[in-house]
């Protein structure tokens, strides 16, 4: 039978230490199934069938977001600006951002998609101003917002550096139903430009890994703990 005589000072430092171990790694073990959870909800959003603008405004923000959306209606081409971006190879350009005016008045700002510097003129693209009404379909978003690093935009040329949507359609005298995005699908554009489809979902899942180590390093507290102990005498297995 082990004999363990545990000394007070160790034991004072052991516990709240390996208990604060333990708690981190349990706690990742509900972010993993938190984010394994996040990620099936936006994939079967992804996958879903598109729903219209009324239905996805009634939604909470949270539920709304990654959920596909028809539109009908037109384009404000007038009003387009140009958020800086790089392609899929690395090359510079810019998403299209135009103001469309749905069924009943309500304003939606889409991002049509990506085109390199040469086009962001929509001179070079006179194919793609769509007129007249529309039926468009896309990936509802939250813009990520602009922050102390994000150099200001260039007003008259309507350059920003970042999708902050609001200001863009205040910039250009445009009221939004809501402070959202509708990332426009990969259907082709007339002469090619701009290219839609450009939705990016990434959730990072490395919860797996975290609690792996906390455990781990809980697991090599402990015995370091014991034989600490197995070398004062405290510790016997006889």
């Amino acid at each position: 039978m082990p004999r363990f005589q545990p000394l007070f000072k160790p034991t004072l430092w052991f516990l709240p230490a390996f208990l604060l171990l333990i708690a981190l790694g349990v706690w990742q073990v509900h972010r993993l199934h938190w984010k394994l959870g996040l990620i099936a909800e936006v994939n079967h959003h992804l996958t879903a069938t598109p729903i219209p603008l009324a239905r996805v405004l009634a939604l909470p923000p949270d539920q709304a977001q990654y959920r596909r959306v028809t539109l009908t209606g037109h384009f404000l081409n007038g009003k387009e600006s140009y958020a800086f971006a790089t392609g899929s190879e690395g090359m510079p350009g810019y998403h299209v951002m135009t103001p469309f005016v749905a069924a009943g008045g309500a304003v939606v700002m889409v991002d049509r998609g990506f085109v390199p510097k040469e086009f962001r003129n929509p001179q070079t693209r006179k194919a793609s101003l769509l007129e007249g009404l529309h039926r468009i379909t896309g990936i509802w978003r939250t813009p990520s917002p602009a922050n102390l690093f994000t150099p200001a935009p260039d007003l008259r040329q309507r350059i920003w550096y970042a999708r902050d949507i609001v200001a863009m359609a205040a910039a250009v005298h445009v009221r939004l139903v809501a402070p959202m995005v509708l990332e426009a699908d990969a259907t082709p554009n007339p002469g090619g430009w701009p290219k839609g489809g450009q939705t990016v979902v990434d959730f990072p899942n490395n919860h797996l890994q975290y609690a792996i180590t906390w455990f781990a390093l809980a697991a090599g507290l402990l015995v370091i703990y014991l034989l600490y102990h197995r070398g004062q005498g405290r510790l016997r297995f006889s």
